[in-house]
């Protein structure tokens, strides 16, 4: 994909649409939102930030670093965005005061996944982080709506507590005046290196009769291959995690697109411990297929492994398999950016689901597909 090109002409007018966002992580959703454009009669739309939040110090920085380089850069005018470092369900943050926080077109807020995961304890809406998608609620409840919201999470949501927090999270979305279309996602099917499976709700603002569709898939396949060659020697973040000799030895037994369970190891290299859910202990990448997840934690194992060399991938090459650029760079230790990348939405997954909106906005014809999960969002309407 290309990005910012288009900005450059400057006879071009913009039309901009101003977001802010809530848990914005590293900037993965909001550099997609920035890459994003659409023709329009002459002229060109495209998405500005105004604001973002999120706790984690080092996602904060990398945040404002990058996406006020990438807009001030590519859409020539001096972008100042408004990073609030804090924890969400402090009482300094008022997301109903226009001030501290003020009105945006769009809302983008993928919220916290941990408790809707299938990995793990799965507690959804009673576990610590699954009330936190209220906070968005809040936001699109206030009297100065925004026209558009992103709302992104797991596949898992659907799932949880039975399927009870979803259709709560959705019919709280209905009630706050939002047309909704819910789809999960297959990153794979529109050319990101990674196998990566997310439930994205775009919602617009009743009274604007506008219904957001699903951009179609691509179905052209980005290889882990194709993803991770060309890396330039002056590439940051390229750190390798150092491996004891029984991990190189028994990296070298399994092979490409296995892991430890299904790979034949000897006696003495397999692992004592029950089987997990986890499908991708010490697995290694099949060069020929998009990898697998690209996650943000976890202990010996789940680092994600090259297909050749027995190793690790580097954060760039995690980086790279979710779709950002080399220039971006993150802040914080190594295991703090690896946890910011694999928490990240892929930017250019977010960037092709924006442009939909820029269009669904400005009525530019697309190709798109039916929401798969429609029949949920329009349960009890």
């Amino acid at each position: 994909m290309q990005h910012g090109v288009f900005f450059k002409r400057q006879n071009m007018k913009l039309k901009l649409e101003n977001v802010g966002e809530l848990f914005c992580g590293p900037g993965g959703g909001g550099l997609g939102a920035s890459f994003s454009k659409a023709r329009v009669n002459g002229s060109f739309a495209g998405m500005k930030h105004l604001w973002a939040t999120d706790y984690d110090p080092d996602s904060c920085k990398t945040y404002q670093y990058n996406i006020e380089q990438y807009e001030n850069r590519h859409l020539q005018m001096e972008s100042s965005i408004k990073v609030v470092c804090d924890d969400i369900n402090s009482p300094d943050i008022r997301l109903t005061n226009d001030k501290q926080f003020p009105y945006v077109d769009g809302l983008i807020f993928g919220f916290p996944c941990n408790d809707f995961s299938i990995v793990g304890e799965s507690k959804g809406l009673d576990g610590k982080f699954g009330s936190l998608y209220e906070h968005g609620i809040e936001f699109l409840n206030r009297p100065d709506k925004p026209k558009w919201f992103i709302a992104e999470n797991v596949s898992g949501l659907s799932s949880s507590n039975d399927g009870r927090a979803f259709e709560k999270i959705l019919n709280e979305m209905r009630r706050a005046g939002y047309c909704l279309s819910v789809h999960k996602y297959k990153f794979e099917e529109y050319g990101i290196p990674q196998s990566r499976h997310r439930i994205i709700i775009v919602g617009f603002r009743k009274d604007l009769d506008m219904q957001f569709k699903v951009p179609a898939p691509s179905y052209i396949t980005k290889t882990a291959r194709q993803a991770l060659e060309g890396i330039p020697a002056h590439a940051t973040h390229q750190e390798r995690t150092a491996q004891s000799p029984m991990v190189v030895e028994r990296l070298k037994h399994i092979k490409p697109g296995e892991n430890v369970w299904n790979a034949e190891l000897p006696e003495h290299l397999r692992l004592n411990v029950p089987r997990t859910k986890l499908s991708h202990i010490y697995k290694r990448i099949d060069p020929d297929k998009p990898s697998y997840t690209v996650t943000g934690s976890g202990g010996g194992g789940t680092h994600m492994y090259h297909w050749d060399e027995p190793r690790a991938l580097t954060n760039r090459e995690r980086a790279r398999l979710q779709t950002f650029p080399d220039w971006f760079q993150f802040a914080g230790a190594k295991e703090s950016i690896r946890k910011q990348i694999g928490m990240a939405i892929p930017p250019e997954g977010m960037q092709i689901i924006c442009e939909a909106i820029l269009k669904t906005i400005y009525d530019v014809p697309y190709e798109f597909v039916e929401a798969n999960m429609n029949q949920v969002s329009n349960r009890d309407q």
